[in-house]
């Protein structure tokens, strides 16, 4: 089955966390579909998915949504996924939520922190007249009916959860088709009122004043400690997520610069000597925001800059050890690079 293909808003490289996985695992299995069952629907290794993992790849977590909605014949699976939404299923974030004062401010840390449990999408909250629009921007484009159906499920199973009582029916406008009119009535069950599909947004709309209601129990002292919890491990998926961009890209350039001046340097020899597919090096390094082609000239400019500075090379010595079969390329190509041909450039010192 080929991967869900994200769209431009979704981060590259997006996980989510095997906390958030762990509500479909339950409906799956409650439909007599194991985990072993999906991995190889999905394609995935033996063991990816039991023991629970830290987290999963956000592409992988979407196939199998779709997967096991097949295997376990159910059309409306990601209604039962998101019914089985509790406290831990939303990470750290899910305590923070558990603190706040009111509802108000439990939709802002929605959309501070739900990150650090997927990066399917992000969250927004306007009001206006007297209503509150809610709107869930999938990074997976609108016909991903069983993960928009378990996103607004799970918000509608813990929202009654965390107000302790079952709250008004939304205005749901949901921009999938639906399905079989003959399944909406599940829709009914789950959500107190038919939401209206084939919609521009995926929008629930409520009355505001619902935002100034008090989280019942709310340990309002432990938001602070809470928060700041979850501002460090903000910092710290950023920081790792910068780490493993560069270490790619660093990979890549220092293979390009050891095969420089044995030929012209191609995707497929870097991939091989990376032990990779070109594919999966393309994916990687595009999920670090790079093609290989920038790194290739990032690696001959660095290069070439060098050389420049060492009077016994010549420029064609230049344009063999940078791979080039022309001077003329290399003089074109540098060019490009530094707004000046390369004699210039080392006249400059």
């Amino acid at each position: 089955m080929p991967s869900p293909t994200p769209d431009a808003r979704a981060p590259r490289g997006g996980r989510v966390a095997g906390s958030y996985l762990q509500p479909l695992l339950e409906a799956a299995a409650a439909r007599g579909v194991q985990a072993a069952a999906l991995e190889r629907a999905a394609g995935l290794a033996a063991g990816a998915l039991w023991p629970l993992p830290e987290s999963l790849a956000a592409d992988d977590y979407v196939r199998l949504l779709d997967v096991a909605a097949t295997l376990a014949a159910d059309p409306h699976f990601g209604l039962h996924v998101g019914e089985r939404f509790k406290l831990g299923t939303y990470n750290v974030y899910g305590l923070i939520l558990l603190s706040c004062r009111d509802f108000g401010q439990a939709f802002e840390q929605t959309m501070r922190y739900e990150q650090l449990a997927h990066d399917l999408g992000r969250s927004a909250l306007r009001v206006s007249d007297g209503l509150a629009h809610y709107t869930w921007h999938c990074h997976y484009g609108p016909g991903r009916r069983h993960l928009t159906d378990s996103v607004f499920a799970g918000i509608r199973v813990f929202g009654n959860w965390l107000a302790g009582v079952t709250l008004p029916p939304a205005d749901l406008a949901l921009s999938h088709d639906g399905g079989d009119p003959a399944g909406h009535p599940e829709y009914l069950r789950v959500f107190g009122a038919l939401p209206r599909f084939d919609a521009p947004a995926n929008t629930a709309s409520f009355d505001a004043q619902l935002l100034a209601w008090p989280v019942p129990n709310a340990d309002t002292g432990l938001y602070p400690v809470l928060r700041q919890h979850a501002e460090q491990l903000l910092q710290l998926r950023e920081r790792a997520s910068a780490e493993a961009k560069a270490g790619i890209s660093q990979q890549v350039q220092e293979a390009i610069v050891r095969n420089l001046a044995q030929g012209q340097v191609r995707l497929a020899s870097i991939a091989d000597e990376l032990k990779l597919s070109p594919r999966t090096l393309q994916r990687k390094l595009s999920d670090a925001g790079a093609t290989f082609q920038q790194v290739l000239d990032q690696a001959r400019f660095t290069l070439a800059r060098d050389y420049l500075r060492q009077p016994e090379l010549s420029l064609v010595d230049i344009a063999f050890l940078l791979g080039y079969q022309e001077q003329s390329a290399f003089n074109h190509a540098f060019k490009e690079w530094a707004g000046i041909n390369p004699g210039a450039f080392r006249e400059r010192g």
